[in-house]
């Protein structure tokens, strides 16, 4: 396996443990950890796309990326984890 596909393996595994929590409803999506979650998860499965210069999922993942954080930051204060 390659390192490239290590990393997009742990972006995935983030994204999807993101998910199935908030389908549970074990995590809202309101929540700073999912917001948080799914910008790393992107940003770690954007990183590997572009390691392998596959660049729909480079523009896909950091776009993914860009609006978590920006969702990330714009959570107010004493909002629950």
């Amino acid at each position: 396996m390659k390192l490239s596909d290590i990393i997009a393996s742990i972006g995935v595994i983030i994204l999807l443990i993101a998910f199935v929590l908030n389908l549970l409803n074990k995590l809202s999506s309101e929540s700073r950890l999912y917001k948080l979650l799914n910008f790393i998860g992107a940003g770690t499965c954007c990183y590997a796309s572009y390691m392998v210069s596959f660049y729909p999922f480079v523009v896909l993942e950091g776009v993914w990326g860009t609006v978590a954080l920006v969702s990330l930051l714009r959570v107010p204060r004493g909002t629950s984890v």
